[in-house]
């Protein structure tokens, strides 16, 4: 929550005591829970909007814990890739409208005092 613990916010909520004293304290607690009413009522018309756009069958089908973006660790992700099993390397991947691409064979080597091959177009 922000960094701030239980003991910081108590150290806080001490100070505000002290600052805005004892009478006009019920005032500013009164504002602050009017506050979070708001900010609570805001995240549920917003999430209720958002439901009633895509649709409310589409939006419970959503793993909204998948999309959290503090998930995404830059360290696991190249740690993940790198330590991965690529046995699906030696096919290539078939992307939709796009044909794969076809290797060409390793060459062979040359034997003792043989010429590479020439192409007098490529030069």
């Amino acid at each position: 929550m922000l960094g701030i613990g239980f003991d910081k916010l108590l150290v806080m909520a001490g100070i505000a005591v002290i600052l805005i004293g004892p009478t006009r304290l019920p005032g500013y607690a009164e504002k602050l829970g009017q506050f979070v009413r708001n900010l609570r009522r805001f995240a549920d018309d917003a999430r209720d909007k958002v439901r009633e756009e895509v649709g409310s069958d589409v939006f419970d089908e959503i793993d909204w814990k998948k999309l959290d973006p503090r998930q995404y660790d830059p360290r696991r992700i190249i740690a993940d890739a790198l330590l991965s099993d690529d046995d699906d390397a030696a096919e290539p991947e078939k992307v939709v409208g796009i044909p794969a691409v076809a290797t060409k064979p390793a060459p062979a080597a040359l034997a003792a005092g043989a010429l590479p091959p020439f192409d007098a177009e490529a030069t």
